[in-house]
């Protein structure tokens, strides 16, 4: 691997590791400052709000300035969040830190591009897997089970402590060993301090337009199961915090195998047209199986709607990405990049405010409503193949029918 690569895998690495401390933490958070799950899942919400409203900027500011200060003050930013939550007794404090957490989380738009600077187009996908994927999947696998474990040990303080420690480890690592990758910059470059009206203004841009709605969508449908999920395993399975934790991990381990290893293999043998549309599918069928997993070998069965949102994820995020990055000019990759952040961020709005009520009602409802929604995301990605699909220069794609 390309040493630069390596040190951003790195990075992004040990930054999602203290963000994903906190997952199994959350149920028992609700309990300890008597909050709802509806209020927590909110609070999702908020975070994600936060980013959405500060993608564009950090991706616009990352264009002008480049991605190496961008990543540098995000990690600053979190790190202070981290230390908010560490003291957080009561609701009030957990919304301040997600706030923080979310004006702080300009990492990934920033990751993306820099990736897209120093990679040919057709390796895009299996890079962007590698890099950003595989560093998603590995911090799950890793983050749940050491929180859930600290949580139970030291507590509430500690675990705040460690991801803020975490972050100055990252910080360190980004100013010895990360260069800039942006070797051209453009000081006259306008910054986006409007996020919410040139995020809708970018859906007039027929060239990013259907890949926007489709990660929206995307998104929300998979965002209502990942703030539902502890819940359910924690009041329907009666798993306590450090299992709830291992079945994060568990998860974690499959992303990281499918997107790491796997998301080249998939293009070579599907092409990105088929990774879409089967992606959908198995997150579709994935998000919908987790409520039927049977109480009696739980961990067993439980694996099979993993599998398949893991398998789903690998086939259709990357694809997602890398054709924005092919249809982006290069002066413009990191706005594009933080604009995709930003949508996938709505959704991340968007979801959990829907988990919330319909976990109220009934436990399965929010995974097979988000399994719904990605069978009826397959009508967006079919219209986007027929319509405007662009195949990678010299690639032999197979239909998409």
């Amino acid at each position: 691997m390309d040493r630069r690569l390596l040190i951003l895998w790195l990075t992004i690495f040990v930054d999602l590791l203290g963000f994903t401390l906190f997952i199994p933490v959350v149920p028992y958070f609700a309990e300890r400052v008597g909050a709802s799950e509806t209020m927590v899942m909110l609070s999702a919400a908020v975070f994600s709000l936060l980013v959405f409203l500060c993608s564009p900027i950090w991706g616009s500011m990352s264009d002008r300035v480049g991605r190496r200060p961008v990543i540098i003050v995000s990690i600053i930013i979190s790190a202070a969040s981290y230390l908010v939550f560490a003291h957080a007794t009561s609701l009030l404090l957990l919304f301040v830190s997600r706030i923080l957490t979310g004006i702080g989380s300009g990492n990934i738009a920033a990751a993306q591009a820099y990736v897209s600077d120093i990679t040919k187009p057709q390796d895009r996908a299996k890079r962007i897997g590698l890099v950003i994927g595989a560093s998603f999947g590995l911090a799950f696998a890793f983050g749940p089970a050491i929180g859930g474990s600290i949580y139970s040990h030291f507590g509430l303080e500690m675990l705040g402590y460690v991801a803020a420690g975490l972050c100055a480890v990252n910080l360190l690592g980004v100013l010895i060993a990360l260069p800039e990758s942006l070797l051209v910059m453009d000081p006259t470059r306008p910054i986006n301090f409007k996020p919410i009206a040139s995020t809708f203004a970018s859906l007039r841009d027929k060239r990013f337009r259907d890949i926007f709605i489709i990660g929206f969508v995307y998104i929300t449908a998979f965002s209502m199961m990942n703030v539902s999920i502890a819940f359910l395993w924690e009041q329907k399975y009666g798993l306590d915090v450090d299992h709830v934790g291992l079945m994060f991990s568990l998860v974690g381990v499959l992303s990281a195998v499918s997107q790491g290893a796997l998301v080249g293999v998939f293009q070579k043998w599907w092409g990105e047209r088929r990774m879409m549309i089967y992606g959908c599918v198995l997150v579709g069928l994935g998000l919908a199986a987790i409520p039927f997993v049977p109480q009696i070998y739980f961990v067993a069965f439980s694996l099979i709607p993993m599998i398949l949102l893991s398998v789903g994820n690998a086939c259709l995020n990357p694809s997602l990405v890398a054709i924005l990055s092919r249809k982006a000019e290069h002066h413009e990759l990191g706005e594009v990049m933080g604009q995709n952040q930003g949508f996938g961020s709505l959704g991340r709005v968007v979801g959990p405010a829907m988990a919330g009520p319909l976990y109220a009602i009934g436990w399965g409802l929010p995974f097979w409503v988000g399994g719904a929604i990605m069978i009826g995301t397959l009508w967006l990605v079919f219209d986007y193949l027929r319509s405007s699909y662009t195949p990678l220069p010299g690639a032999s794609e197979h239909p998409a029918g």
